[in-house]
């Protein structure tokens, strides 16, 4: 690499720029990066897109990176400057960016920032990187190194192929609607999802406008799929926001009522429903304390929790949650479940479900619903969902993780249990 090549990128990159404030904000402030993504000003669509690519790979990879970077540092710079280096590090090393952009965005960022004598620093250590870097990635273990040692311990025998799938962004996976054909380009999963690959702009698919798709990942559209919602019969769908499976619920000719606490999210959820088509009864209330006028057939309730399952599309979450969060969360669970079941005729069915990978999240709170409440377990067979019977326990019990299904480029982590009201 040529210093005159480097010493030609003199303004700041927006999209750079954009990304750092991403980065501060998840890890500084511990704002979620959808949030923070929402706070940027106004700027170029692509832009946008490059700034949350950029710092979804440092969020991704930031162990890693790390490691890559500590030889070539006496000492870590302030906050910001480390913010820097790790965006440059990550362009380098996983985003296949020209060595010389690389470096120079980075060092025309610190200028911006007013850390001129940070730039010679990111010039120095960058460049290091881009020679040495691919090397030393060689020797990293990066799934360990890029995954909190509470999470990797809780994963168990599977910690190591869900941190490896981690590593790679989530394709997109669309759950069609009616007849509605694929989209171009699309690969049918064997449980009907239609995956297309990273970085598709869905609101540019044929059919988006017309309702013919809604964004939904493989393993959240489960759930819904395994209530067994008929038509004539009375649904809820608790927690509902932001309306993926009221939708597919609804598309089953069920009565569906949606029921979520949260304002913005209900506004989305009717957005949603009114882009597909389809109807349902909107409810603004907590459902632990939201009773129906007339006991249900079903029950779907996608419990709030610490959505360790979505790693792969948030790679925020690490940043955000910590293992002493989920006992609050296991305890909001063990409230909704007791309220779901109270809402239930006999004979009705309750699907329970998490976008989690934490056992506190999923095994033990159907133990614990059992031991409590009047309900049988319903378990799932293994004729329901041939296609992914390696996530099928033998209580009946689903347990999805990122490390599943390698040849089609992975799913997001679920548990799902369902039951009986006595």
């Amino acid at each position: 690499m040529k210093n005159d090549r480097t010493a030609t990128i003199l303004s700041p990159d927006p999209t750079r720029s954009a990304a750092l404030s991403l980065l501060a904000a998840v890890l500084d402030r511990h704002r979620p990066l959808e949030d923070a993504l929402d706070s940027l000003p106004p700027m170029d669509a692509r832009d946008r897109a490059a700034a949350h690519r950029l710092a979804a790979a440092v969020l991704r990879r930031r162990g890693t990176i790390d490691a890559v970077l500590e030889p070539f540092l006496a000492r870590n710079p302030p906050s910001e400057g480390m913010h820097i280096l790790r965006l440059g590090a990550a362009a380098l090393l996983f985003l296949e960016t020209p060595a010389h952009a690389a470096v120079g965005t980075a060092v025309a960022l610190a200028r911006a920032r007013n850390l001129p004598k940070l730039a010679g620093l990111v010039n120095a250590v960058l460049r290091r990187v881009a020679e040495n870097g691919a090397s030393a990635l060689e020797e990293l273990d990066g799934p360990r190194l890029d995954t909190p040692p509470w999470l990797w311990t809780s994963w168990g025998a599977d910690a190591r192929d869900i941190a490896t799938a981690h590593q790679s962004e989530a394709a997109l996976d669309l759950t069609m609607i009616g007849d509605a054909p694929a989209p171009e380009g699309g690969l049918l999963l064997p449980t009907g999802s239609v995956r297309l690959p990273t970085g598709t702009r869905v609101t540019e698919l044929p059919g988006f406008e017309t309702g013919a798709f809604m964004v939904q990942d493989a393993a959240a559209a489960l759930p819904a799929r395994l209530l067994g919602a008929e038509p004539g019969q009375h649904i809820a769908d608790l927690c509902a926001a932001p309306g993926g499976k009221t939708a597919q619920l609804a598309a089953t000719g069920a009565a569906v009522t949606a029921v979520d606490l949260n304002p913005a999210r209900m506004q989305r959820l009717a957005a949603n429903l009114a882009r597909l088509g389809l109807v349902a009864e909107l409810v603004g209330a907590d459902a632990r304390s939201w009773r129906p006028a007339t006991p249900l057939d079903g029950i779907l309730l996608d419990a709030p929790c610490s959505a360790t399952g979505t790693i792969r599309r948030h790679p925020d979450v690490p940043y955000l949650k910590r293992q002493n969060d989920i006992l609050p969360l296991t305890q909001l669970q063990d409230q909704l479940l007791a309220a779901a079941t109270a809402m239930l005729k006999p004979g009705g069915r309750l699907v329970y479900a998490v976008c989690s990978l934490q056992p506190e999240e999923g095994a033990a709170r159907a133990a614990a619903a059992l031991a409590r409440l009047p309900l049988d377990p319903d378990p799932i067979r293994r004729s329901e969902m041939p296609e992914l019977a390696a996530a099928l326990g033998r209580d009946g019990h689903v347990r999805t993780h990122p490390g599943l299904w390698p040849q089609y480029g992975g799913l997001d982590g679920f548990f799902i249990a369902r039951f009986r009201r006595i």
